[in-house]
């Protein structure tokens, strides 16, 4: 199914021709001053010029020399459309480079570019989104974002942004959460993460499993999706598509680890499917299945239910992946295990 696609096109009745730059980077503060023209053409002719000169790094590094990042702050909040899109892009284009990545961290973009949340163009809010999922990759970035209080406002925009936004914040989300999962569990975050569970989109459910997944990587974040998230978490692990499985299992898994989780898993009656999971070969949720039915052959009953498959696990230890191997060799001892 085909999806719609934010453009970053502009309008035709804007003038494309770049700012003369002569001499290279010995020319970068006149284009800094050009930012703050008063003219509008002169602000897009230099902020596209200055948009070809931030994909080299070394051309970055320069910028952030010469004090760009301040005139680009202010115009984040520019009028013009097409002077906070070109604004949007070059500090996008600048995060993709490490010296860039700091930059922005250093020159507090994170808490600028928080006012474009709700611009009313498709491509800056895109830009800004983009920017957020690069800058989580990073601890210091995530940090940033955590510290901006945005992780409430990232929640809210999952419930009104198009898909392809909504895929940039789960990732950035995800990233974030893995630091810090309080902010998260004191807003709707489980609710609407458990809607995006039965998305439409394939990407979606994924990524907000995995999202879900690193809140089940604390301690309170566990209890919050043993109560609400484990059986559509288990009705995920038919799904059509591998990485929902692969995600769904790995959140499956954290959750489990807690007993409460095990007992809500077996009365989601997750064995079946994570039984399938291990003996399809292919599978990307293997490893992850092996490990959920290891923690719920702990339960009397689980264990109970698992010792008329242990040739599942057995298969299993001819896997080439050492990792699986382990985790099925450690699967048969406990299901077989028993008490003296």
């Amino acid at each position: 199914m085909a999806h719609a696609r934010i453009s970053g096109n502009f309008p035709p009745d804007i003038d494309p021709t770049k700012a003369p730059l002569a001499f290279g980077r010995r020319a970068l503060p006149k284009l800094n001053e050009e930012l703050c023209s008063p003219e509008l053409l002169t602000q897009q002719q230099a902020l596209m010029t200055l948009c070809d000169l931030v994909h080299d790094p070394e051309n970055v590094y320069q910028v952030i020399e010469v004090g760009f990042l301040d005139n680009l702050k202010t115009l984040l909040l520019h009028h013009d459309s097409t002077v906070r899109q070109k604004t949007t892009q070059i500090l996008y284009i600048m995060a993709m480079h490490n010296v860039g990545r700091q930059g922005l961290i250093q020159n507090g973009v994170i808490s600028a570019i928080t006012d474009l949340l709700d611009d009313p163009v498709d491509i800056c809010r895109k830009n800004i989104h983009q920017i957020f999922e690069i800058m989580a990759k990073l601890p210091e970035g995530a940090v940033g974002i955590l510290h901006a209080g945005l992780i409430p406002l990232l929640v809210f925009k999952l419930k009104t942004e198009s898909d392809e936004i909504q895929e940039l914040i789960l990732d950035t989300l995800s990233n974030c959460l893995h630091v810090e999962a309080s902010e998260a569990l004191a807003t709707s975050a489980i609710t609407v993460l458990k809607e995006k569970l039965t998305h439409s989109s394939a990407a979606i459910r994924s990524k907000a499993a995995c999202v879900l997944s690193e809140i089940s990587t604390h301690p309170e974040g566990k209890s919050v999706v043993c109560e609400e998230i484990i059986p559509v978490l288990v009705s995920l692990l038919e799904d059509t598509d591998p990485e929902v499985q692969a995600s769904a299992t790995g959140a499956l898994m954290f959750a489990t680890v807690k007993p409460a989780g095990r007992f809500s898993a077996l009365g989601a009656e997750a064995i079946p499917p994570l039984l399938k999971l291990v003996a399809e070969e292919t599978s990307k949720a293997r490893l992850s299945a092996i490990k959920t039915l290891t923690m719920l052959a702990e339960l009397p009953e689980g264990r109970k239910t698992l010792l008329d498959h242990t040739d599942t696990f057995q298969q299993c230890l001819n896997d080439p992946c050492e990792a699986v191997k382990r985790a099925a060799k450690i699967a048969i001892s406990v299901i077989k295990w028993k008490p003296f």
